[in-house]
This record gives structure tokens, sequence and C-alpha cells, in this order.
């Protein structure tokens, strides 16, 4: 096998699913599958809130098993957040599992704890580099049972668990095989409560992850690795395309039906299978330019406070800051995949009034959506300005993992164009 052999092999991985109306009340018999005695139920306090996590802890103790609850999770969360989860997991543990109940950052801070209270040391030593030291876990994690109460992140379904590093300014994450959930479990009941922005943005996230996983590099185009050094997003592959395109063909019409009216049982439970669908898909094949240039919107905000979300704390929720540079992002990769480009396109508004030149059809699909669900205009309108661009190209820069993933190599100058030409979308 020489260095210049193209990949002939693609990966995939995914949780066992449960999906459907009553699924979270079979918890605590999924658990007694894994031999579980004592759980910790991972959420936020607004999720709490709701009394569903209460709920599961009962159903649970109704199987005879002892459970835990942590509350402390912070929204879009952080290496200080995370390491206060850990602390508590290692202080009132031993646990034999752990049950996560929110969006993904409960999901992401419940794989931290289950990774730190399996494995020795900091939570630095496993973000992935350049950030962090990117170890690998040398141990088996516990079981993860995942139940999303948000449409949208998709962790549920991943390797990877993302938060801010708050001492760089930075967003990163972990990313290793082992932290993939066991279970996920999926009941549309508990998304009703999303309020009309969180639905938009965590939407826009599905979006996202479907049409950056559909038009990603192949998997074919990659070096061919060695067995031990393959990684989770191995790059489009037939799998992904297929959950992909479903995930698209939803959203067409349940993201804006979800937004105008949140009590619309018919497009939550579409809602909740296109996230399925486009965590299955985008966990294996991977994201690329618009993901890795969210992070630093996310991880330099000044002073934006989105509508729907709790604290006072200035933040850009996730889907939001990948939405805001998409559609710069997708002209940018149109030359590299044109007829996947087109599809993505058609499939999301397949009655839309098309532009003349085929490598506007995505962007203009992308901002006709943003548009109607109540999106901010771009960057700049989540407080940052051309003077700004450089310090967000470097942090794009930092996110080689997903950059890896574009069909089209970004330069500096390139991420540059794509970020100034996102500060206005409209």
């Amino acid at each position: 096998m020489t260095a210049t052999e193209h990949e002939t092999v693609f990966t995939y991985g995914a949780p066992a699913l449960k999906y459907g109306t009553g699924a979270s009340d079979e918890i605590g018999y999924d658990l007694t599958q894994y031999g579980a005695h004592r759980v910790l139920v991972v959420t936020d306090p607004q999720v709490a809130a709701t009394g569903w996590p209460q709920r599961i802890a009962d159903g649970i103790a109704g199987y005879g098993i002892q459970a835990e609850i942590f509350d402390g999770v912070h929204v879009e969360p952080t290496d200080v957040s995370m390491q206060k989860a850990v602390d508590f997991a290692r202080g009132t543990g031993p646990y034999d599992a752990f049950v996560a109940v929110g969006g993904g950052s409960a999901i992401d801070t419940a794989k931290a704890a289950n990774l730190l209270t399996s494995n020795d040391g900091d939570l630095m030593d496993y973000v992935n580099a350049p950030v962090g030291g990117g170890r690998a876990p040398a141990r088996p994690l516990k079981p993860l049972v995942a139940v999303p109460t948000t449409t949208g992140t998709g962790s549920e379904s991943t390797t990877v668990c993302v938060l801010d590093v708050l001492s760089l300014r930075v967003k990163s994450g972990i990313s290793h095989l082992r932290l993939r959930p066991t279970l996920a479990v999926v009941d549309p009941r508990l998304t009703v409560s999303q309020p009309p922005a969180v639905t938009a943005a965590s939407g826009m996230d599905i979006l996202c992850h479907a049409a950056e996983s559909y038009t990603a590099k192949p998997y074919t185009e990659f070096e061919r690795k060695r067995p031990e050094l393959r990684v989770p997003y191995c790059g489009a592959n037939p799998l992904a395309d297929m959950f992909a395109e479903q995930s698209l063909r939803l959203l067409s019409w349940a993201l804006p039906a979800a937004v105008r009216d949140g009590s619309d049982v018919k497009a939550r439970e579409a809602m909740a299978l296109a996230a399925t669908f486009a965590g299955l898909g985008f966990g294996n094949a991977g994201v690329h330019i618009p993901h890795a240039n969210a992070y630093p919107i996310a991880g330099q905000v000044r002073d934006f406070h989105p509508d729907g979300y709790p604290g006072e704390e200035p933040m850009v929720p996730h889907g939001m800051a990948v939405s805001l540079t998409a559609p710069a992002a997708f002209r940018f990769t149109f030359d590299a995949a044109p007829d996947r480009h087109l599809r993505v396109a058609r499939l999301l508004a397949p009655d839309f009034e098309w532009p003349g030149d085929f490598a506007d059809h995505l962007p203009a699909v992308l901002i006709d959506l943003v548009r109607q669900i109540g999106i901010p205009d771009g960057i700049g309108a989540v407080g940052y300005t051309e003077s700004d661009v450089d310090s967000l190209v470097e942090g794009t820069l930092k996110q080689q993992r997903l950059l890896a993933t574009a069909p089209r190599e970004a330069s500096a100058d390139d991420l540059s164009e794509i970020l100034r030409g996102s500060v206005s979308l409209w």
C-alpha cells in the first residue's frame, strides 16, 4: 500500500435507536439491559423545570435502579461548566450508566462526565489538537442513553463533544468513537416546549448537518488510512447520503411549520426524525466550512443575546452560528460538487424561483429560509464587523478536523472572503 492510494473503505457507526411518542417512558427497562444499578441523569435547569428529567428518573427508579440528577449543565457548555459536571460525577459516583436529557449541551456534558469518570486525566488532555492534547481514551466508557429535547444538534448520534475553552476564547471539541451514545431515545413529546427562536436555530443546525455531509469531500478522495488511523468523519458516502437526503426532504416543510406553530405535532415529529436522520449521516460523513466558522463565531461573541435562550451571558447559539456563513460557504464549495449542491437546493425548495447562476441556487434558498424563520442577517447582526474577520479566520483555522472534510480546500484568504461575504446576507 502506498501513501498516495485513494481510500476504498468507508465506516459507519450509530447508536441503537428508539424513536416515537412514549419512548422516554421505557428508559428504565432499557437500562436493565445494560446491567445498570446506579445512573446519573444529566440535564440543564430549563429542561429540569419542564419536569421531564424527574419523570424519567422516576421511571428508571421503577425498575429498581437508583437515579441521581445533575441539573447544572450550561447551555453552550464551557470547559468550566463541563468540569463542574465531571467533579459532581466523580464526587457522587461511581455510576455504571449515564442518561442525558436535553439538547446538545446536556448530551455533550454527559459525554465529558462519562469520559472522565471512565478514564484518568483532565478535560484539556482530550480536547482536539491543536487546542488541547488530542488524547484518546484508553478505557471503554459506561453506557450513555441520550434523550434529546431539542431537534438539531445530532449529539445523540455522534462521537463528538463540543465546548468553549474560555481562557482561549475558542470553541473546540473532543472526538472519539467511544463517545458515541449507546442508545438514542427520541421522543417528540419532549421537543414541544422549544421556543420559536430555539426551533429556528436548532433546525438550521439539522439543515447544515445534512447539507454539509452531503457535499463533504467523498470518502474515495481521501488518502487510504491504516485501520488504526481511521476517523469518525470519513467523508461523503452512500449511507450518509441516504440519511441526509431524507432529512432535507422533511425539513423543506417541517422547519418553517414548527417555527410558525410549536404545537404542530406533525411538524415536531418530522423535525425529530429529520434531526435523527441528519445525525446518522453527518456523524459518519462529517461537516465542513459552515461548522468550522461557527466555532469562533460562538466563541468570540461579545454582547449578543438571542431570543428564547436563558441566562444573562452573551451567546450565539450553535445552529445560528452555523447558518450565518452557510450561504457564502456553499457558494465557495459549489465548483467541487455542482450536482450535489443543486440537489440540496431542490430537496429544500423544489418550487423555488431559481436565480440564473447555478452557484447561487443553494445560497438563495438558504437566505430565503433564514429570513422566513427569523435568523439574524449575517454575522454583523450578532455583533461582528469586517475588522473582526482576521480573528474569526484564525479561530476557523484551528478546526482542521472539520476543514479536512471540505470538498474544496479553503485557505485563510478563502475563509476571509467567506466571512466578509457573511457580514450581511440580504
